[in-house]
């Protein structure tokens, strides 16, 4: 049984339709869940909100799992209650406690139970999850509660999986590296796309499928293989190698006429290392590119950190990106440190409707240190930071508890990024833009001077106005082919950019907690 704490229990009816009590639900389980929960987010949320109130938007889920079930607080009085008979009055534990409050939420899922039908079929795991869903309802749409199967392969699948870092195909009889991770153990004992493995810890690969000889590769990190393969001038090879959590590729570039281009799709644990890797080999030679250009296009984002050590890359100084909470470790502020590989080519970001998250901080942080032109449409405007912790009954619990600012001082949530050349109004509007560009004028230049000087928290209408400068748009070939005229005129290159910031803290960031870049 659960402990009341101060919990008053005034008036308990029985109405006659009830079902018997059925044993079954989890009251400990439940009980420890909701306090770990109420405890985590009472300091974290983004905007301070009372555990009283969380507790009640929660209890909002019984109703989610029938209808017939209502909850009200009137008078300083909680009542539940079955269609028009009362099941439950009681007065709430005073303060803010998470274990009380927590206590009252168990109590009245507890006595729901006893007579739902519904809820009894949800089962402790779906009250919990309509608790959970409930609540988030009235928060930001990033803030969510994961249940333990889901959780459990979520955090498989942020950890990567471990192998040799490669992707297999068939032909005939013959199985291939269809393609791999530069990086990955295969890689690096000198296996290429192409090569074909001819055995797997001394089984043939010769007339398996693909699929099955990837299961030989795969296995715990540490633990080795040995490999036979056959390279595409048939010399035959073999090593053991061994396995490792090799994350998928991100990183994909190469040249397009005199320019480099950078497509990154995502950003996890080695994306800067590759990004610096490829730009290492794209600008070595005695034939450097005219300008790099930066495709964030479709990138939803991913590891934060990534995201400022690629901005590293072409920065020497100034504000990378802050983060702004009311917890002191939700507070912070990256700037940029000596040694970046990419200080002077002219460089173009490319963005769309898609780009979120870490990407928008890329793109921003380049753009307000005057470092790049962004062009395309408004990105999609995710700018809050959660963070996570597991629940005793193996959930995790994604909680909002800050939100990115741009080294301007601009939010990034909900505004988005907008970009210096517009290319979501159509060919027509991009070619007029750059022939204004080419003329000395910038016809964003008001556009981007309300979407800069503008604060947290914005009121809905002001994000619209914001927005409507370049509504967000798939990306599509006149972006690439306004990064080329830009670079090829230096004079329209130089009147979309933005100035760079001068000094150390003109960024409007918070002044709190510093990190290095």
């Amino acid at each position: 049984m659960i402990r009341l704490g101060p919990l008053l229990l005034l008036l308990l009816f029985v109405p006659a339709r009830a079902d018997p009590p059925v044993p079954g639900f989890d009251t400990g389980l439940a009980g420890r869940v909701y306090a770990s929960a109420l405890s985590f987010m009472a300091p974290r949320t983004l905007e301070p909100i009372p555990v009283a109130q969380l507790t009640l938007w929660g209890l909002g889920g019984l109703a989610a799992l029938d209808p017939d079930l209502g909850t009200s607080l009137e008078h300083g009085v909680l009542t539940l209650s079955l269609g028009e008979h009362t099941l439950l009055r009681l007065v709430p534990p005073p303060g803010q406690s998470p274990v009380a409050w927590a206590n009252l939420a168990v109590l009245c899922a507890r006595t729901a139970w006893d007579h739902s039908r519904a809820v009894r079929h949800a089962g402790t795991q779906g009250i919990i999850q309509s608790f959970f869903d409930e609540m988030f309802n009235h928060l930001d749409p990033y803030s969510r509660y994961v249940a333990p199967r889901a959780a459990q392969a979520d955090r498989a699948e942020r950890n990567g999986s471990a192998g040799l870092g490669v992707t297999l195909s068939g032909h005939g009889a013959a199985v291939h590296i269809a393609s791999l991770i530069a990086d990955g153990p295969a890689g690096a004992a000198g296996i290429v796309a192409g090569d074909t493995i001819l055995s797997v810890d001394g089984q043939s690969a010769r007339g398996q499928a693909p699929e099955t000889v990837a299961r030989w590769l795969a296995g715990p990190a540490g633990s080795k293989v040995a490999l036979v393969w056959r390279n595409r001038a048939g010399h035959v090879a073999h090593g053991v190698l061994e396995r490792a959590m090799v994350p998928p590729e991100t990183v994909f570039a190469g040249r397009v006429g005199k320019l480099f281009v950078l497509r990154v799709l995502g950003f996890n644990e080695r994306t800067a290392a590759r990004v610096m890797r490829e730009l290492d080999l794209g600008l070595a030679g005695p034939r450097p590119p005219d300008g790099i250009v930066l495709d964030l296009r479709g990138d939803r984002g991913g590891v934060l950190r990534q995201a400022v050590d690629v901005a590293n890359a072409f920065l020497s100084h100034g504000v990378i990106t802050a983060t702004a909470g009311r917890d002191p470790q939700a507070t912070h502020v990256w700037r940029a440190l000596p040694g970046g590989i990419a200080l002077t080519e002219p460089l173009v970001v490319l963005v769309d409707g898609r780009t979120a998250s870490a990407a928008e901080v890329l793109s921003a942080a380049l753009a307000d240190q005057g470092r790049a032109v962004v062009v395309g449409s408004e990105t999609l405007g995710k700018g809050l930071v959660q963070t996570l912790t597991t629940l005793p009954d193996g959930g995790e619990l994604f909680v909002t508890w800050s939100r990115l600012l741009a080294p301007r001082g601009w939010p990034l949530q909900g505004m988005g990024v907008l970009p210096q050349l517009c290319t979501s109004r159509g060919r027509a509007a991009t070619e007029a833009e750059l022939a204004a560009l080419a003329s000395g004028v910038q016809p964003m230049a008001d556009a981007i001077a309300r979407a800069r000087n503008a604060r947290a928290p914005l009121p809905p209408a002001a994000i619209v106005a914001i927005r409507a400068a370049c509504p967000a748009a798939i990306g599509q070939e006149i972006d690439m082919e306004a990064a080329k005229a830009l670079i090829e005129n230096p004079a329209a290159y130089a009147a979309a950019l933005l100035p760079p910031l001068s000094g150390p803290d003109q960024s409007g960031a918070p002044t709190g907690n510093r990190s290095g870049g």
